[in-house]
């Protein structure tokens, strides 16, 4: 969420035409502090939600699961073979050797069979109370920021102003797709057209079906709202809907890291830290 004076410059700030932009007060102390609350908790779920997946490691579509059932559409399991005890991979029947990673990992004298591994889990030990405590912990404290920072971004425009695209970006997101491919960016006082459908589909989309889906898992939740469950296919899909879209948020967070890093980091965290942004020297009010 951005502050009426997105495009204040900073008092004082010197200012060298054509070698240097203008300091401009990007983003608010509001919208910094749920970023990075939201960048802890997703962390904690992700590492706590890995240590609940090793409890069952397999994913279905429908009601039925369990230890009974071979319809797993993504299973991680551990066997003894010939040359030695192997982790594997199923995904949609085809099977694969991850040995060292998922299914089989830890050190290669006593090797653990377990479907992630230690290092990428909390409790780094087998511990799914302790996992699931943390885990409905953090989740909460996501779902609470998220709401708060909709309601406060629905009363201030934030939403409107600076996330809802236009017809301006539909036009400029072939270039904007481009220029990125080609590592050109536009440092601007406002988000470019990809900022607007990434940023977007996390808030709007990504964050939401993740919240509902844990909601759907939970029997409790399934008593009070029983339609929620059907509505998202059943107990075992809404499980693999979580679970795909916490590939998909890992996945945005590899890629906006890498953004970072090849837009400028110094500045890129400023902005986040301190609020405060360097644009371009150029027409800083130009779109990509």
């Amino acid at each position: 969420m951005r502050s009426a004076a997105f495009t204040q410059a900073q008092p004082g700030a010197e200012e060298t035409p054509g070698r240097t932009g203008e300091l401009v007060y990007r983003q608010s102390a509001w919208t910094r502090l749920t970023h990075w609350l939201w960048a802890i908790a997703l962390f904690f779920l992700l590492l706590s939600g890995l240590q609940i997946f090793n409890a069952h490691p397999a994913l279905y579509i429908g009601n039925q699961s369990g230890f009974g059932f071979d319809n797993s559409v993504l299973k991680f399991s551990a066997e003894n073979t010939p040359t030695g005890p192997k982790g594997y991979t199923d995904l949609f029947g085809h099977r694969f050797d991850t040995t060292g990673v998922l299914g089989l990992s830890g050190p290669a004298y006593n090797p653990e069979a377990r479907a992630f591994p230690a290092w990428v889990t909390i409790p780094s030990y087998r511990d799914l109370a302790t996992g699931r405590v943390i885990h409905f912990f953090f989740a909460w404290v996501l779902s609470a920021t998220l709401l708060l920072w909709l309601v406060g971004s629905l009363v201030n425009g934030h939403v409107r102003r600076d996330l809802f695209p236009r017809g301006e970006d539909f036009r400029h997101l072939p270039s904007d797709i481009a220029d990125h491919a080609r590592l050109r960016f536009h440092h601007t006082d406002h988000y470019n057209t990809l900022q607007k459908f990434s940023y977007g589909s996390v808030l709007f989309i990504l964050l939401p079906l993740m919240i509902l889906t844990g909601l759907a898992m939970s029997p409790s939740m399934d008593a009070a709202v029983p339609f929620l469950t059907d509505m998202l296919g059943g107990r075992q899909t809404a499980r693999t809907i979580h679970f795909t879209v916490m590939l998909l948020l890992v996945l945005f967070f590899i890629v906006h890291i890498l953004m970072v890093l090849a837009a400028g980091p110094i500045n890129e965290l400023r902005s986040m830290i301190t609020g405060w942004y360097r644009t371009d020297p150029t027409d800083k009010s130009k779109e990509p």
